[in-house]
């Protein structure tokens, strides 16, 4: 037998409210040091040809940074959304085409970002 609060503990109402709490989390601090590392790239490249961004961002490891920031802020991005979707959206079936939307709209997003990004470090 288990008390109450036993049995909900470590759950939210919909039984995953920890883990969308510690990814908001994560993806916040990830956020925070990956857009230092894009503001410095955006400001080193500030006035440069476009041969030379195409340059620097062929680079291996600005490249990987560049890829873990667009994932990272999409990623934040769609939770965050989400969760202001769940508050303030009451009805169920609007809620739930606005998730769908807001999940869709995150990963159109994000794959296009990482396909230009591919596109350019490869040189393609």
């Amino acid at each position: 037998m288990r008390t109450p609060l036993g049995q909900v503990r470590g759950l939210g109402a919909a039984r995953s409210g920890t883990g969308h709490f510690w990814l908001q989390r994560l993806t916040a601090v990830s956020n925070l040091l990956l857009s230092i590392v894009f503001v410095s790239v955006l400001i080193s490249l500030a006035g440069d040809s476009h041969a030379a961004v195409t340059a620097t961002l062929s680079n291996p490891v600005i490249a990987i940074l560049m890829l873990l920031f667009v994932i990272s802020a999409t990623v934040h991005m769609r939770i965050g959304m989400q969760v202001i979707i769940e508050d303030y959206v009451h009805a169920e079936l609007p809620k739930l085409l606005a998730l769908m939307a807001n999940t869709f709209f995150a990963i159109a997003m994000g794959l296009s970002a990482v396909f230009a990004l591919l596109k350019i470090s490869f040189g393609v």
